[in-house]
């Protein structure tokens, strides 16, 4: 499966790699939706990792899941939101050694959150692969009122929680793992452009 080539950007924006299999005695693997296809060929290419392997999924609608589970991992974990599956993911992070080997792929909101976890924890945002694959959408936080809000298609959106017009910013927040949106009809009320979709 093909992966999105990001255009150049500013220097605050993500850049995401291809998972690569590393020494360690334990490893997490995080993704969701078709993040799973790049633990897949992870796998095939290193076999080995997969039975000291802790694999936490979160499906979207794919149909990922079986092939995943048939790879039998040490520990296999699928949740129906990443809201549903952090506090497991807080408790792999905090029972694990600095050995750990972190690999995060799929949408742009998980890798993001899951990063930031990661770091909370103590693991330098260097030392975690990350992948991106399938969706595009954007998390977006409203500088406004500070809402968060998730799966961004479009550029402007509106905020769904002050109801903004926000334009989509590059400037993205490790600390929030969000993208940020600022009003883009703020100097001329109601002069909103025709909303696009990213990348198109």
């Amino acid at each position: 499966m093909s992966t999105f080539q990001f255009p150049p950007s500013i220097r605050s924006r993500p850049v995401y790699g291809i998972l690569e299999p590393r020494p360690g005695k334990v490893h997490l693997m995080i993704a969701d939706a078709e993040g799973a296809a790049a633990f897949i060929d992870l796998a095939f290419r290193a076999p080995e990792l997969v039975a000291k392997a802790h694999v936490i999924y979160i499906p979207k609608s794919t149909d990922f899941a079986a092939a995943l589970h048939a790879l039998n991992p040490a520990q296999y974990y699928e949740g129906p939101s990443y809201s549903a599956a952090v506090s497991r993911i807080k408790r792999v992070l905090s029972d694990a050694s600095m050995d750990l080997q972190i690999y995060l792929a799929g949408t742009e909101g998980l890798i993001g959150q899951a990063l930031n976890e990661a770091m909370q924890a103590g693991y330098d945002y260097t030392a975690i692969q990350t992948e991106h694959r399938g969706s595009v959408a954007r998390r977006m936080q409203c500088v406004h009122c500070k809402g968060i809000t998730e799966d961004v298609t479009t550029d402007p959106f509106q905020c769904s929680h002050c109801g903004l017009n926000l334009f989509v910013r590059d400037h993205y927040s490790r600390r929030l793992a969000a993208f940020q949106g600022v009003c883009i009809d703020a100097e001329k009320p109601g002069s909103v452009p025709p909303f696009k979709e990213l990348y198109s």
